[in-house]
C-alpha cells in the first residue's frame, strides 16, 4: 500500500513539474543573443546591372524623348527584360576631373584651367559632385574628395602646377576607383596630349579599373600643333578606344573655344542621357565578360541614331 501511494506522489510531482516547464518560455541556445532572433535569415545575391545610355541623331545631337520600349538590351546576344528605366537620368552626378599638367602641356594649362572652370559651373547641381584630380609624375586628388562646393573647386584649379613626366593610366586608374563605390552615374572626364610615360599600371589595368567603377570616360584630346611630329599618336587611340569601351566619347581640341565646345556637348549629353537596369538571365558562357549591345527599335530614322554605352561588365572584381 505504501509503495502504491509513494508511486502515484511521483507520478503527481513529475506532472506539476512537467507543466510548470511548459509555461516557462523556452531559453535561447548558447550561441544566439538573448533578443528575438529569427531561425533563419535569407540572403538573396541579385545582380541588377546598369547601363547608361546616350542617343545621338545623324548629326551627332542627344536623342530625347525614347521609351522603354524602344529599346532592345542584350548580354551576350540574348535579350534582357529591362527592369528599370529612367528617362534623362536625375541620378546624382560624380565627376572625376583629371587634368594633365605634365611639361607638354604647361602652355595650354592656364586656358584649360578657366575652361574647366565654366564646365563646373555649368554641369554641377546640388546632388552633384566633382572631385579634382591633376597628374603629371604623380597623381594628386587636389579636392580631398568630391564636393558640390565651386569655390573649393576654383581654387582648387587655380592651385594647379606644372610637373614633368605623365602618369596618364594611374591616374585613370586611381580615378575609378575613387568613383568605384559612389552611387549614380559616374564620369571622368580627361584633359590630356594623350601620351603616358611614367604609369605603373599598364592600359589593360586601367580600362578595367574604369569598366568595373562603371566609369563613363570623356577625354579631350589636347592637339596644340596638330602636325606635330612629337604629337602621341599611340596615346590618342588608347584614349579613343577606352571612351568607347565605357559609353563615353573623345574630342580633339586645338583652341580654347575647341575645349570649351567639348565640355558643352559633354555637359548636354549628361542631361540626356537614358538609364537601363536588368537582371542578367540565364548566362551560356563561362567567360567573366558579359558583352552588352543595345540598339533602338519603332521610332523613326532609327538606323540613323548612334548607341553608345558600355560594351560590357566583369562578373568577379579584380584586386591590383
Amino acid at each position: 500500500m505504501r509503495k502504491t501511494v509513494k508511486t502515484l506522489f511521483l507520478l503527481s510531482l513529475a506532472c506539476v513539474v512537467s507543466s510548470l516547464q511548459a509555461q516557462q518560455p523556452s531559453k535561447p541556445p548558447a550561441n544566439q543573443s538573448d533578443q528575438s532572433e529569427p531561425s533563419t535569415t535569407l540572403k538573396v545575391n541579385v545582380n541588377l546591372v546598369n547601363v547608361f545610355v546616350t542617343v545621338t541623331d545623324d548629326k551627332g545631337a542627344p536623342v530625347g524623348g525614347l521609351k522603354k520600349e524602344n529599346f532592345v538590351l542584350k548580354e551576350d546576344d540574348q535579350e534582357q527584360k529591362i527592369a528599370v528605366f529612367d528617362k534623362e537620368s536625375q541620378l546624382p552626378l560624380s565627376i572625376a576631373l583629371e587634368i594633365d599638367t605634365s611639361l607638354s602641356t604647361r602652355h595650354d594649362l592656364p586656358l584649360e584651367q578657366q575652361s574647366a572652370k565654366r564646365f563646373a559651373h555649368a554641369i554641377l547641381r546640388p546632388v552633384d559632385s566633382l572631385s579634382l584630380f591633376a597628374f603629371s609624375e604623380i597623381v594628386d586628388e587636389i579636392t580631398r574628395g568630391y564636393t558640390s562646393n565651386l569655390k573649393q573647386i576654383d581654387e582648387s584649379i587655380d592651385h594647379l602646377r606644372v610637373g614633368a613626366a605623365t602618369a596618364l593610366y594611374d591616374a585613370i586608374f586611381l580615378a575609378s576607383r575613387s568613383l568605384d563605390h559612389r552611387k549614380g552615374r559616374k564620369v571622368i572626364v580627361l584633359i590630356t596630349d594623350g601620351g603616358d610615360t611614367i604609369s605603373k599600371v599598364d592600359y589593360k589595368e586601367a580600362v578595367r579599373a574604369a569598366v568595373e567603377a562603371e566609369a563613363i570616360v570623356y577625354s579631350i584630346i589636347i592637339v596644340p600643333i596638330e602636325s606635330s611630329a612629337g604629337r602621341e599618336t599611340g596615346g590618342e587611340h588608347a584614349l579613343i578606344q577606352l571612351s568607347e569601351d565605357t559609353g563615353g566619347k573623345y574630342y580633339y581640341a586645338t583652341s580654347i573655344a575647341d575645349l570649351d565646345q567639348a565640355f558643352e556637348k559633354i555637359s548636354d549629353e549628361l542631361r540626356t542621357q537614358y538609364l537601363l537596369a536588368y537582371y542578367p538571365s540565364q548566362r551560356n558562357s563561362f567567360s567573366d565578360f558579359r558583352q552588352i549591345e543595345v540598339s533602338i527599335t519603332g521610332v523613326p530614322n532609327s538606323a540613323d541614331y548612334h548607341v553608345r554605352h558600355r560594351a560590357g561588365y566583369y562578373t568577379v572584381k579584380l584586386e591590383f
